[in-house]
């Protein structure tokens, strides 16, 4: 385990692949590190043991940014991202360039998401699950780790990522970590620096429509009284989905476990929010 005085910073594949000893979990991020982040170094640390290690990968993938998104604005901050990782005890920070990841500048072969990858974000983000899983692939591939943790709250891509591992019998274990919240509830996203703060209060109507639903599915509501309530602590923002699916995103059961999913607009910034609903109409 690193005392953060010995985290490593590596830029090259070939030097990464060298440094394999110990059981891993690696923590795939764009930078931009936040409190959420580094509760998946925390779960990390604590699932490979004092004498395992933490690795974390930091890229901005140009793969998953569409026309129009905030490729070329998103925050680039690796001299503090590596400060936040030292400090949080992590053994490696990967950081490979463009270039590095790929050296023909697009990769040929892309992963194509399955059934899981239909609505939601694909429909407001086309190509972006595709170039997050061909990403993620080849990140697994080059930090062959034993476990790889990623947050709930882009609750479809974790989706998509255990579906790939899964067909694709990759040897590791997906882990995934309960959304990191502010304490207005907001979730935690590199994006929310964007937000006005009349923005930001706005956006707690996010976490309250989540609240809401989950009272009201306790109370015995049906698929349609959650997303009704849910509904409405959102009148007045900009919606670009509200929906309830099965866990695996399959169409939502008439009871039982499900996941509400949701994003709004807020100026340029979007949010991402979800969480589990149990269904018990009465």
């Amino acid at each position: 385990m690193s005392d953060g005085s010995t985290t490593a910073v590596v830029h090259e594949v070939g030097e990464l692949r060298a440094r394999r000893r110990r059981p891993r979990a690696v923590v795939m991020t764009m930078g931009a590190l936040h409190d959420g982040h580094l509760s998946l170094v925390a779960e990390a640390r604590r699932l490979v043991g004092p004498f395992g290690e933490v690795w974390v990968t930091v890229f901005v993938n140009p793969l998953q940014f569409g026309a129009g998104e905030d490729f070329e604005a998103y925050p680039r901050t690796l001299t503090t991202d590596v400060e936040a990782c030292r400090a949080a005890g992590v053994d490696v920070v990967f950081a490979p360039s463009g270039t590095v990841m790929y050296p023909d500048r697009e990769p040929q072969t892309r992963v194509v998401p399955g059934r899981a990858g239909d609505g939601l974000e694909s429909d407001q983000r086309p190509g972006h699950f595709s170039g997050m899983l061909t990403v993620v692939l080849k990140l697994l591939n080059i930090t062959n780790p034993d476990i790889a943790l990623f947050g709930e709250k882009d609750y479809q891509q974790l989706v998509l990522i255990r579906t790939m591992v899964r067909d694709f019998d990759l040897p590791v274990q997906v882990v995934g970590v309960p959304t990191a919240r502010e304490a207005d509830g907001l979730a935690r996203s590199s994006r929310n620096i964007y937000l006005t703060s009349e923005q930001r209060k706005t956006a707690a109507a996010v976490p309250r429509s989540l609240a809401a639903a989950r009272r009201a599915a306790e109370a015995g509501a049906d698929a349609d009284g959650v997303l009704a309530v849910a509904g409405r602590e959102l009148d007045g923002l900009e919606v670009d989905y509200l929906e309830l699916r099965a866990p695996d995103l399959e169409p939502a059961p008439v009871a039982g476990p499900s996941r509400l999913l949701v994003a709004v607009r807020l100026g340029t910034t979007r949010l991402l929010d979800n969480c589990a609903i149990e269904l018990r109409p009465t």
